[in-house]
């Protein structure tokens, strides 16, 4: 329900809260803390809340005090409550509980803070804008017209509009489905004999009848179309009855005879909704809203008459009166002075009157004729065809039932995916709903399989755009793409997704794409005289391999350092390529032999170390003698020298 300080008479009685409602500060079955009141109907007043066990604002439509004993009115307000609570719609207000408190009866309500359509009629709107404040209203009816619902109501008073905000804009809502009964009830008249509703929107068979199925909605708001449309309702009286009167006996008149430039089509849209036979209008709220999309989509092309559409609009609607024919008079001649020239003009014009009422009857006829080839034209080409029922959305079972009931034959057709429809639910008929059809005509009725899913296909190791086309073969959407680098796919192929294959996805779903970059380069450093040990294993974490097998002595680097490698530094590998290096095994130790030990000299001592791979230096003893014999040596015998090397020996 709306509350908002700025809004018309609903909206201003959220701001005057009553000194003397005792239900002010209440709280109702322990839970509801009444703060203001918002609004007061025929049946209850809407009051602002405090959900103490939510922690919620509500709007609480209690019953009127009295109303509670009788159990007519009581059984209705239960009702309401129930129908309500069936509708999940975002352009309907919802219903959160129902309840009593020591006899008061309630409704929990959303509350939406806003203003109603009342506040936005009483000027002309644009075509367009009024089509798109109809668009949500009609969704709202569609929603409860498939769940066997008829509002009854309808009128700018429960359209309800919140306030946009940055960013969001103002979302409708209807309210008061409290008048609305099962689409099977037989009446709509109190137990007073009062009609339930408002008169300026009532259809004719209410008036007449009281009997109610969706198109009684559909009259409401072909109404209310008018009245934004032109800013004035269609039918004007001093007293309630009179305004009924016009209802069933005039029909609505074209918006463009009241503002110019209304396209003709739109005229047909407003007169097919409002035509005072109920076998003329829309099926239901979901066939107008199908209707009031096409006129919107020619309006927004620029089209300012589109005869196809004004002709299909106009089929079932009402025919134009017919016209009435309308004959001269003879005012006679002038009095002539003498006998015989008069006796001459009578005779002339006895023989004018004689060829007048042959041409005359000659002339009934030929309308006879013309009547009776249009009733018999009219009867092949349209009255003799009927229109088939939006049974959309209904349980299967339900729906042949509400088929084969109005005459037609069912057979099932091919199950499809349905966005809208639940699995076992009907999602669409051949010929669609609204089609005019002849009586007894087989309608192939399509069960639906619910929302489309699939699993996810593997795709791994496709090409991306392959990829993607078989994803969105599937009605999937392409999600994000990133990048990474893979040894075994090659660069622009799959390398996985999110969700991944074999997982069940709804169609719509985003699937994300890893693509590969293909293998990860890798610059090779400088790993000359760097520990081998080092290397091999900071390579071997970059997926390298490492060929040490290459060793050879060195004097100057140390064992188990690298000499040199290849590649060169700065070489680009990948991911199993093979760096050689050329490891040191340090210098060439080699064991000194002993040639002081035994009495040698100095010839065959040099040859001996020479042909061990050493340089020999002689030198002389302290004590020399000139003998020539070695009698120490540096290093000494047995210990261990790099190859090459020199060893010195001392001579006396």
């Amino acid at each position: 329900m709306s509350a908002d300080g700025r809004g018309g008479k609903r909206a201003r009685a959220a701001t005057a809260p009553s000194a003397t409602d005792a239900l002010i500060g209440r709280t109702l079955d322990g839970r509801y803390v009444i703060q203001e009141k918002i609004a007061r109907g025929g049946m209850a007043t809407v009051y602002l809340a405090h959900d103490n066990r939510l922690l919620r604002t509500v709007a609480l439509k209690v019953m009127h005090s009295g109303l509670g004993d009788d159990e007519t009115f009581s059984a209705r307000f239960v009702r309401e409550a129930r129908s309500a609570a069936q509708l999940d719609h975002p352009n309907v207000v919802a219903v959160f509980d129902q309840g009593e408190d020591d006899g008061t009866l309630f409704l929990a309500m959303e509350l939406v803070r806003g203003k109603t359509l009342r506040d936005l009629v009483g000027a002309p709107m644009p075509p367009a804008k009024a089509l798109a404040y109809l668009e949500p209203v009609l969704a709202a009816l569609a929603a409860a017209h498939r769940a066997g619902i008829v509002h009854r109501d309808v009128k700018p008073e429960n359209v309800l509009i919140s306030p946009a905000s940055p960013g969001t804009p103002g979302r409708i809502k209807v309210a008061d489905f409290g008048l609305a009964r099962a689409v099977t009830a037989e009446t709509q008249h109190t137990s007073t004999g009062t009609i339930i509703g408002t008169v300026s929107y009532l259809a004719p068979e209410l008036v007449e009848r009281g009997n109610a199925d969706a198109r009684v909605d559909v009259y409401a708001a072909g109404v209310l179309l008018y009245e934004l449309l032109t800013g004035t309702k269609p039918h004007q009286g001093e007293t309630p009855i009179q305004v009924a009167y016009k209802h069933v006996h005039e029909d609505i008149p074209a918006p463009s005879a009241a503002v110019r430039g209304i396209p003709p089509y739109v005229d047909a849209l407003v007169a097919r909704a409002t035509a005072r036979n109920p076998d003329e209008r829309f099926t239901d709220a979901g066939d107008f809203l199908r209707n009031l999309h096409k006129v919107a989509r020619t309006l927004a092309d620029g089209i300012s008459d589109d005869p196809e559409l004004t002709a299909a609009l106009n089929l079932g609607s009402r025919l134009p009166e017919p016209t009435a024919v309308l004959s001269g008079r003879d005012d006679g001649g002038a009095a002539v002075e003498r006998t015989q020239q008069r006796s001459i003009r009578e005779a002339k014009a006895a023989d004018r009157r004689k060829k007048r009422r042959g041409l005359f009857a000659l002339i009934l006829a030929l309308l006879l004729l013309i009547g009776i080839a249009i009733g018999v034209g009219w009867w092949y080409l349209l009255g003799r065809y009927t229109h088939v029922p939006n049974v959309e959305g209904k349980p299967l079972a339900v729906a042949e039932q509400q088929l084969q009931s109005a005459g037609f034959k069912t057979v099932e057709g091919t199950p499809r995916w349905s966005s809208t429809d639940g699995a076992g639910e009907v999602a669409g008929t051949d010929p669609g709903d609204g089609s005019r059809v002849l009586p007894g005509a087989t309608i192939t009725v399509f069960p639906s399989l619910g929302r489309e899913h699939h699993p996810v296909p593997n795709v791994v190791g496709q090409r991306q755009a392959a990829a993607q086309a078989t994803l969105q073969g599937l009605h999937f959407k392409i999600g994000t793409l990133t990048q990474d680098w893979s040894d075994t796919i090659p660069v622009g192929s799959v390398i996985g997704t999110t969700p991944g294959p074999g997982r069940d996805a709804y169609a719509g779903s985003v699937i994300n794409l890893q693509v590969s970059k293909g293998q990860q380069p890798i610059t090779l450093g400088n790993y000359v005289k760097h520990t081998f040990a080092d290397v091999q294993s900071g390579l071997t974490k970059l997926k390298l391999t490492v060929d040490g097998s290459q060793q050879q002595y060195d004097d100057t680097i140390p064992a188990g350092v690298i000499i040199s490698q290849f590649p060169a530094p700065g070489t680009i590998v990948h991911h199993g390529d093979t760096v050689s290096f050329t490891v040191s095994k340090g210098p060439h130790l080699v064991q000194v032999p002993d040639v002081s030990s035994t009495p040698e000299g100095v010839d065959a001592a040099t040859q001996a170390l020479k042909a061990a791979g050493f340089k020999v230096s002689v030198q002389h003893n302290s004590v020399y003698f000139g003998l020539g014999y070695v009698v120490s040596q540096t290093p000494g015998g047995g210990a261990m020298a790099p190859y090459g090397s020199t060893v010195t020996i001392f001579i006396t």
